[in-house]
């Protein structure tokens, strides 16, 4: 079969190592609220770096910009700056809101879209929405200060600066010449009804090394002589060596140093007559004397000043090249052939990308999200134990103190990290990217390993088996799901391929054990198999905060975080059976597993009141151990219910041929105590299922389907846009327990926390989230390998209609699809009552990938890009474009979503 150009240049990069994904889109919109830029006595990341800052003061760690791009070590940026006359600054970088600014957290107040991407960079597209009017940064701030925690956020939208329309859209675009040399196309659309003025800077500069770790050799910028009809700036760089950035046309160049303006930040004198924000002094204040005469710096910037007409376009274009003025020629002269092939050539690949049978709307959601989760990518540098000794602290020498991470001095992160966004999480979260990297199976399985592969590598890692969880907090505990995400990795590529990676398998089911055991003696309390864990990226789900001590002292047993270790245990067991056909060692390590699924299965089912499931309301909760050993169960009908379902694993005939061993121990530990599997899903000889599978799940048919009546229940957890973080039924029955006479309430929120914790933004008391749906769905599909079309249920619940459970993980997959899809009146349910978003032909078609989602409405609330993990629901609309339920099962694999969702052959879905 031929290969389109960008699979082939994907080929390229992973067999003859050509640097295709050396440039891309790796700086952050808004590098802040970033532990690594905190440098305060008290530890407040947020309130340390303003927004206000930035222009002027130098970042240690990382840069940003806007639609910027830089190599992979983010020692050379380049990002587009505006300036239309009236704000009192450039526009560098997003502006959004801190926690102390906001009455719903941190909160981004821009509006911009990655609207395309492929693999390699070799073609992107970017589109901001730039008022032509002054941009509000103090009406944004003082009125958002002055809500309350149940008012809507005041949105830019609610300024009027958008008012007849008076904005210019900017577009960014980048084609890729080749592997080092980047075309740039920077076009702008007056969308107002009359000429305006826009001062456009594609501005370019070194991240600051040299004054951070002495001895660096400084790199330079400056003007040389262009080719006629193009400015030219010269890059040097000891480790990037020589380039050029060719500006089209007689335009000014201005240049600056990127250092601290000390003046203005902290009093202090200048360690340079030129500074950061030289250029903006220059272009806002008028000031001649902050930029270099001599035309030479760090950071530089040519200065087009364009006067757009009413309804016009107008367009800059620059080249980034390894290539010097003396050889490249006319450095434009391909320039508008080399992007319309770039363009065709990133059609061609999502054509291929993207199942036949699927909507045109279907397909613009499935790329857009596909093109976020791209642009999110960002190069994440920090070394913890150099920014512990800045601040005092030197753990090595045994002064610890008490600064967060100083348990991860180890720690050395250097690489390009896909993100959950750009501008609000500027850093990684471990299941974050676990998740991310599901998604971008959908277009790129080499990055996803690479992403899954980082954190298992000794400078993430802790020598504990800890996988870090974010930067905030990285002792902090993420549910294990890297396991789930490395098996799923390795089927798809095996699936595309007919050729799994084993040495991807083998590395990672190495370090992989070393976090398995982590896990058993560090958050089994008392070695009784029940796991607490503590925030599992749950935020305020519970009663109380989960990151904490408890107020009355006891502890958490948690059945989410029970449920996670077996899940855990389950992956582990399908690698090792993998692996143990290559190399009979790997039987041993299935055995290992086989018993802890038992240990785990027994403890979680007890029955009594003591037990995590509760016979009454046919659901599991958490139970809260107290210190005079009495207990209590938590009885709120959360997602922490419904996780037990996702400890689920079909085991294929041919996957028990190859451990013949671990068959003979499993039934050996059933003769002598045939009480271990009393209450999990029954397997083995005579409870075969579908092609004489076998099943490893923690909750059996009885309760399976109990549990699934109040999961499809549109009164409890079954929206019209997915499954519920909580059951719509405390919202007129609240969880309440009193604990040293205070209450602490658990209650039905749709939308936004109307608590203060974690920061106030963070709710995971009723709205929707993308990858606990996305585990869900999994758990009924491998529910159904076992099943087949044995086991039905009504679906919603109390509507008559029976599905079988991949009809029913359709169902819940269709409904997520719908929050971002035109409905009958053609709105989409993300964008709400947003009348701009849903009726202007300028906005209703660029699509935003929240955070989570309103539970009853579907509107999109938290952070705005955070495509990293509403991403995935590109994968289902690729995977359920794919497969019907007849063919999904008798596919002949387990263990992910599906094994086929890539294939050549498209089947029609189910209806």
């Amino acid at each position: 079969m031929v290969q389109d150009p960008e699979s082939a240049r994907l080929e390229e990069a992973r067999t003859v190592k050509t640097p295709w994904r050396k440039w891309g889109p790796y700086l952050s919109e808004r590098q802040w609220g970033t532990v690594r830029e905190d440098y305060s006595q008290d530890g407040n990341a947020w309130d340390y770096f303003t927004h206000d800052m930035a222009r002027s003061r130098a970042y240690h760690w990382g840069e940003d910009g806007l639609a910027g791009i830089s190599d992979d070590k983010q020692l050379l940026c380049f990002s587009v700056t505006l300036w239309n006359g009236k704000d009192p600054i450039l526009k560098e970088r997003a502006f959004g809101l801190t926690n102390s600014e906001a009455n719903h957290g941190e909160d981004l107040k821009e509006y911009y879209f990655y609207l395309d991407s492929t693999p390699t960079h070799s073609y992107m597209k970017y589109l901001y929405k730039y008022p032509q009017a002054a941009f509000p940064y103090l009406n944004l701030i003082q009125t958002n200060r002055g809500l309350n925690r149940f008012d809507m956020e005041y949105e830019l939208l609610d300024t009027g600066v958008f008012t007849g329309d008076r904005y210019f859209d900017v577009f960014v675009e980048y084609a890729k010449q080749g592997p080092e040399d980047m075309l740039i196309q920077i076009s702008v659309v007056n969308r107002g009804p009359e000429a305006a003025e826009l001062h456009v800077l594609p501005t370019l500069w070194f991240r600051n090394t040299w004054t951070w770790w002495p001895g660096t050799p400084k790199p330079s910028l400056k003007q040389v002589r262009g080719q006629k009809g193009a400015q030219a700036i010269a890059v040097s760089q000891a480790e990037l060596g020589e380039r050029y950035l060719y500006c089209e046309g007689d335009v000014p160049l201005l240049f600056t140093e990127n250092e601290t303006n000390n003046e203005r930040i902290f009093g202090t004198p200048n360690n340079s007559a030129y500074v950061k924000d030289g250029i903006n002094n220059y272009v806002v204040e008028g000031n001649p004397n902050s930029v270099n005469p001599a035309n030479t710096g760090t950071k530089s910037a040519a200065h087009y000043q364009l006067n757009v007409g009413a309804g016009k376009t107008a367009s800059i274009r620059l080249r980034l090249s390894d290539t010097p003025p003396g050889a490249i020629g006319d450095p434009f002269g391909s320039f508008a052939a080399t992007v319309k092939t770039r363009q065709d050539e990133a059609d061609q690949f999502y054509r291929k990308v993207t199942p036949s049978h699927v909507s045109e709307d279907e397909a613009r959601v499935l790329r857009q999200s596909m093109a976020g989760m791209l642009w999110s990518k960002q190069f994440f540098f920090f070394d913890v134990d150099k920014w512990l000794t800045e601040h005092g602290n030197d753990p090595v020498k045994g002064s610890k103190g008490t600064m967060r991470n100083v348990e991860w001095f180890h720690m050395v992160n250097q690489h390009v990290i896909s993100m959950p966004d750009k501008w609000e999480y500027p850093w990684y979260a471990a299941w974050d990217l676990a998740f991310h990297t599901i998604a971008l199976t959908t277009v790129d399985t080499d990055f996803a390993k690479e992403q899954l592969d980082l954190m298992l590598q000794e400078f993430f890692l802790h020598p504990t088996g800890q996988i870090p969880a974010y930067e905030w907090n990285f002792s902090d505990v993420n549910p294990p799901v890297h396991a789930w995400a490395t098996i799923f990795l390795y089927r798809t590529e095996q699936a595309a391929t007919g050729k799994g990676d084993i040495d991807f398998l083998k590395r990672s089911f190495s370090k992989l054990m070393l976090n398995f055991s982590w896990w058993v003696n560090r958050k089994d309390r008392y070695g009784n198999n029940l796991f607490e864990g503590g925030f599992l990226g749950l935020d305020n789900i519970g009663v109380f905060d989960r990151s904490a001590a408890l107020p009355n002292g006891g502890h958490l047993e948690q059945a989410d975080g029970t449920a996670w270790v077996s899940m855990f245990c389950q992956n582990m067991l399908e690698i090792a059976v993998e692996l143990a056909s290559h190399d009979a060692f790997y039987q041993d390590m299935a055995i290992k597993f086989v018993d802890h699924l038992l240990w785990i299965g027994r403890a979680m089912n007890q029955t009594g009141p003591e037990g995590m499931w509760d016979e009454e309301d046919g659901f599991y909760y958490d139970v809260l151990r107290l210190p005079d050993g009495s207990s209590q169960r938590l009885k709120v009908r959360s997602m922490v219910g419904l996780l037990p379902l996702a400890a689920t694993t079909v085991i294929e005939p041919w996957q028990r041929e190859r451990v013949p061993g671990m068959l003979k121990v499993f039934m050996e530990r059933l003769r002598r105590m045939p009480d271990l599997i009393e209450n999990v899903h029954p397997t083995g000889p005579g409870h075969l299922g579908y092609a004489e599978r076998g099943i490893a799940a923690v909750v059996n048919p009885q309760r399976l389907r109990r549990i699934l009546t109040r999961m499809l229940d549109e009164n409890e957890f079954l929206s019209p846009y997915g499954i519920r973080a909580l059951s719509k039924y405390h919202d007129e029955h609240p969880f309440v327990v009193y604990v040293n006479g205070q209450e602490y309430k658990v209650n039905y929120l749709p939308a936004e926390s109307d608590t203060g914790m974690f920061g106030g933004n963070s709710n995971w008391r009723g709205p929707i989230w993308m990858p606990v749906n996305a585990v869900l769905i999994r758990a009924l599909l491998s529910f159904y390998l076992y099943h087949g079309d044995n086991f039905k249920i009504e679906c919603p619940t109390g509507s008559g209609k029976l599905m079988n459970l991949f009809e029913v993980a359709q169902e819940i997959a269709n409904r997520l699809k719908r929050i971002f899809l035109r409905d009958e009146s053609g709105r989409r349910p993300v964008y709400g009552g947003t009348e701009k978003f849903q009726t202007d032909p300028q906005w209703r078609d660029y699509i935003l990938f929240f955070e989570y989602f309103h539970g009853d409405n579907g509107a999109g609330l938290g952070a705005s890009h955070q495509t990293g993990w509403t991403g995935l629901v590109g994968k289902l609309i690729e995977m359920f474009g794919r497969i019907d339920g007849q063919k999904f099962l008798d596919a002949g694999k387990a263990g992910g979503f599906a094994k086929e969702q890539i294939q050549e052959v498209e089947v029609v879905p189910v209806a």
